[in-house]
């Protein structure tokens, strides 16, 4: 499985297709298991960035699931979310201790849980080295003095054009999609969101010049940083 990837455990089909269509259009990669042996096979082999995981399980129960991927040292950074139709408090409690990081009761809304798992990756995501300094060519970015220099001349960039720019950079050759970038440097989504991006990107063109052509437009999908 690929760093985005979520695995869906969850043996209705009916939600499995609901939670992988919207998971997908959010930018997510996603590998389903219908049940809890399935899931532990899968993510061992592949660890996901995140697990969706249903408590009522043929064979293998969700409490146990996660009992055994917080207990591999493979598979224990990765994020879950328990999904289930039974929201008594001792579910939820039981479930926390063994390790989840959240607790979705059905029915539920797939805007809504996708946030979740937003907020959680988003917990679990590394913190950036401050000692950093990113360089291309002539452009220069620290991390920790917050400054942007090109060809040795300083430019003055909002915060959330820093943020954008050092996501782009860190990311070299990768095309981000404007749900990524509006989660990794606004940490929120919502509607209009697209516009927000386009237009934080054209500002920071704007700013950089002669260089504004390293930061490259993949219709449809989003930007990417040349390499």
């Amino acid at each position: 499985m690929t760093k985005d990837t979520i695995l869906i455990v969850e043996d209705d089909e009916d939600i499995v297709e609901l939670l992988a269509f919207n998971l997908q259009s959010a930018g997510f990669a996603t590998e389903t298991a219908r049940d809890g042996y399935e899931a532990l096979t899968k993510a061992r082999r592949s660890p996901p960035a995140g697990v969706i995981l249903d408590l009522m399980l043929p064979g293998l129960d969700g409490f146990s699931v996660c009992k055994e991927l917080k207990r591999d040292p493979k598979t224990a950074a990765a994020p879950i979310i328990m999904l289930t139709a039974r929201g008594e408090e001792v579910d939820r409690i039981v479930g926390l201790e063994l390790g989840a990081d959240d607790y979705v009761v059905k029915p539920f809304s797939p805007r809504e849980l996708i946030l979740r798992l937003r907020a959680v990756l988003k917990r679990h995501a590394p913190e950036p080295d401050k000692r950093q300094v990113l360089a291309r060519d002539g452009l220069s970015v620290d991390m920790a003095a917050h400054r942007v220099s090109l060809d040795g001349q300083e430019i003055v960039l909002t915060a959330t054009e820093f943020r954008l720019l050092a996501e782009l950079l860190q990311s070299s050759g990768r095309v981000l999609t404007r749900d990524r970038l509006l989660n990794s440097v606004w940490g929120y989504e919502f509607e209009g969101y697209a516009r927000t991006v386009d237009t934080h990107v054209r500002r920071l063109r704007q700013k950089l010049g002669h260089f504004s052509d390293m930061i490259e437009t993949v219709r449809g999908v989003g930007y990417r940083f040349k390499e």
